[in-house]
């Protein structure tokens, strides 16, 4: 019986990989694709720029767009659709031209047709595990949402809901049907 051997990814070939509006993760010695779509763009669009508008007056730290990404303990280079790190936590709160070695606090991902829900919840765990702690995981298809501060404090939006910064963005509130329509 023939046995076949796979190579191991690295942030090189991560690096490489085409500017062809696929989102590219390096999880677990793979790349990893996830095709989005239009709707998924504007509502990272729409929430990216609510961010910046609250974070960047008043200095709170940097708002990161989902082409970049975050080297995570594990190894795995994730990349949240959208993500925020506290002034402070970069070396000489210089943003780095590489990945980041470190999670960021608030980690945003918006559920595109084509992602797995087990991937997803591998995403939500190892970000948790890293050390991030706000996770909004948005799904505009069933207009709803789900929030993470831990695997037992969770808890899920409506429409009517409303994404609150809470204690890493004090302050910053956004109704969800705000970012969905």
């Amino acid at each position: 019986m023939a046995t076949t051997t796979r190579r191991v990814a690295t942030e090189e070939d991560l690096l490489a990989m085409p500017d062809d509006g696929q989102k590219y993760e390096l999880v677990d010695g793979e790349i990893r694709v996830s095709p989005t779509g239009n709707r998924h763009g504007v509502v990272i669009a729409q929430l990216a720029a609510l961010l910046v508008t609250f974070v960047k007056p008043r200095g709170l730290g940097f708002v990161i767009a989902g082409d970049a990404g975050f080297r995570l303990p594990n190894k795995n280079v994730r990349c949240p659709d959208v993500g925020f790190v506290s002034k402070g936590r970069f070396p000489n709160d210089k943003v780095p031209d590489d990945f980041g070695d470190l999670a960021p606090d608030l980690a945003v991902e918006v559920l595109s047709p084509h992602d797995r829900p087990r991937h997803v919840l591998d995403k939500v765990g190892e970000y948790l595990e890293a050390g991030v702690r706000l996770i909004w995981v948005i799904d505009p298809r069933h207009d709803r949402a789900v929030v993470y501060r831990s695997l037992s404090d969770v808890r899920e939006l409506g429409p009517d809901g409303v994404l609150d910064g809470e204690n890493v963005l004090p302050g910053f509130r956004c109704a969800l049907r705000d970012i969905l329509s």
